[in-house]
């Protein structure tokens, strides 16, 4: 988990010195594909984590299935709305 946590910082790092370099250039979008790549990738990591509690959930309360798969796909519903939100915002920022 820590070398996730150390890569994600490097990503970020990268993402600041990318965005401000290209930042320069009149009318870049780099910084907006960077922050929608981010949110995407944020999402991703969400959504798999949601499913491994949910699954270890139905494991140790196989009688709660029901209601953990319902609560799961609204939460991954929710995750996912937001990072397609991140994306357009992102496409949207130098238009």
């Amino acid at each position: 988990m820590l070398s996730l946590l150390n890569a994600f910082r490097t990503l970020a790092v990268v993402a600041i010195v990318a965005g401000s370099a290209s930042a320069q250039a009149a009318g870049s979008a780099m910084p907006g594909a960077i922050g929608g790549g981010l949110a995407v990738v944020g999402a991703g990591i969400g959504i798999g984590l949601l499913a491994k509690g949910a699954v270890e959930s139905i494991g140790r309360q196989p009688e709660a299935a029901g209601t953990i798969q319902v609560n799961m796909i609204i939460a991954a519903a929710l995750i996912e709305g937001l990072a397609f939100y991140a994306v357009f915002v992102g496409s949207q920022q130098f238009n």
